[in-house]
């Protein structure tokens, strides 16, 4: 089974056990509430709002696990500022990362620094 298939399953199985532990949980408080326990009517009003939490947060998952993966650094805008676009280059001469232009070698970090 592939990994992807593994976590839909478990975020399906933990749809399943959420809901039925706050189905369970709604029935014995409303059957406490319903024989005299005043405090257990706000539990009766919790356990449905943690119920469609949960199926928010199902929804949720699911949708990012099935979305495809967009946010990789090749999909970086550069940015139009000469500054910053000198400081990134910057960046990539000092920690050995190629330049964005392929067919420019990498920027040589300046030489006026101390170390």
């Amino acid at each position: 089974m592939k990994e992807k298939s593994k976590k839909i399953l478990g975020i399906h199985f933990g749809l399943i056990l959420g809901e039925t532990i706050c189905i369970l949980a709604f029935y014995v408080e409303y059957r406490r509430a319903a024989g005299g326990n005043t405090l257990s009517w706000a539990y009766v009003v919790e356990w449905p709002i943690f119920a469609f939490y949960i199926i928010y947060m199902w929804r949720r998952l699911l949708r990012e696990e099935k979305a495809p993966l967009t946010s990789t650094i090749a999909h970086i805008k550069e940015p139009d500022d000469p500054a910053l676009i000198a400081m990134n280059e910057y960046l990539r001469a000092v920690h050995g990362l190629p330049t964005v232009n392929e067919e420019s070698s990498p920027v040589e970090a300046p030489q006026d620094r101390v170390t």
